[in-house]
């Protein structure tokens, strides 16, 4: 199967939106995001496509894969992730009070708190699959926060990016006219290849996506509005002005019979 083929199906399934999670979030203001289905569907469908590509890539079921939810923030990935019964780690810089997390409040979430600005408190070789839902861009230093997450990945694991700003977003450049600089670094597939290339990491695939806003519009068939999204930004020119650049890296491994299975099954 290629490696577009995987992404596209997994993107494109018609998932059910978690009750538990919109139960746990009710009309908690600051989750407007996951209020909304649109925005709720996009984390559904890109967890969906970690699922898929891990178990190929690596020959193993999800469930014995172990995953680190890196900057999981309000717990969102690492909610969805449980659900699904990945064996998940998460960490983050900042740990928020339980009165403004409710998701890690009330599902029992461990957040491992970390000390450092980029360095990780985890062994070489720890994880099978790191995940970034938007944390990359708000390192303070994206090479050696790379670097990192290169050492602690096992031979062959995955490193999954995704909403990395894209620096001819038309939504980033509109929120900025707004006054909200929430997003202060730009990227380009250049700058991508160049930075996984520097880290050591293998670049596997990389991708636009996200014309239409998710977060602060309901959509009468969200479904539908997203099919659309994808098919324009797969087929036109329209992908440079997407919102997000994202990509899949893995650590770089001895040659075996294994992993040159792994990887003709895929390519």
């Amino acid at each position: 199967m290629k490696l577009k083929e995987i992404r596209d199906r997994s993107f494109r399934k018609r998932i059910q939106l978690n009750g538990n999670l919109s139960a746990i979030i009710g009309d908690f203001k600051s989750h407007f995001r996951l209020i909304n289905p649109a925005g709720q569907n996009v984390y559904l469908y890109l967890i969906e496509y970690v699922k898929d590509f891990s178990q190929i890539w690596l020959e193993k079921e999800f469930e014995k894969l172990k995953i680190l939810d890196w900057g999981c923030g309000a717990g969102i990935v690492s909610f969805l992730l449980k659900e699904i019964g990945a064996d998940v780690v998460s960490c983050d810089v900042e740990i928020q009070k339980k009165e403004e997390v409710p998701i890690i409040a009330k599902s029992g979430i461990e957040v491992i708190r970390l000390k450092h600005e980029y360095l990780l408190p985890f062994n070489n070789d720890d994880f099978d699959v790191v995940l970034s839902f938007g944390v990359l861009e708000h390192t303070s230093n994206e090479l050696e926060s790379l670097k990192e997450i290169n050492r602690i990945l096992k031979p062959k694991g995955l490193f999954f990016c995704f909403n990395l700003p894209c620096f001819l977003s038309w939504s980033q450049r509109l929120a900025h006219l707004k006054g909200n600089n929430y997003h202060n670094k730009f990227y380009s597939r250049r700058l991508v290849r160049n930075l996984v290339n520097e880290s050591g990491l293998n670049l596997i695939d990389i991708w636009h996506r996200q014309l239409f806003p998710k977060n602060s519009i309901r959509y009468p068939d969200y479904h539908l509005f997203e099919d659309i999204d994808q098919f324009l930004v797969s087929n036109t020119f329209l992908r440079y002005f997407a919102t997000n650049i994202e990509f899949v890296a893995s650590k770089k491994a001895d040659k075996s019979a294994t992993t040159t299975n792994a990887i003709s099954r895929i390519v």
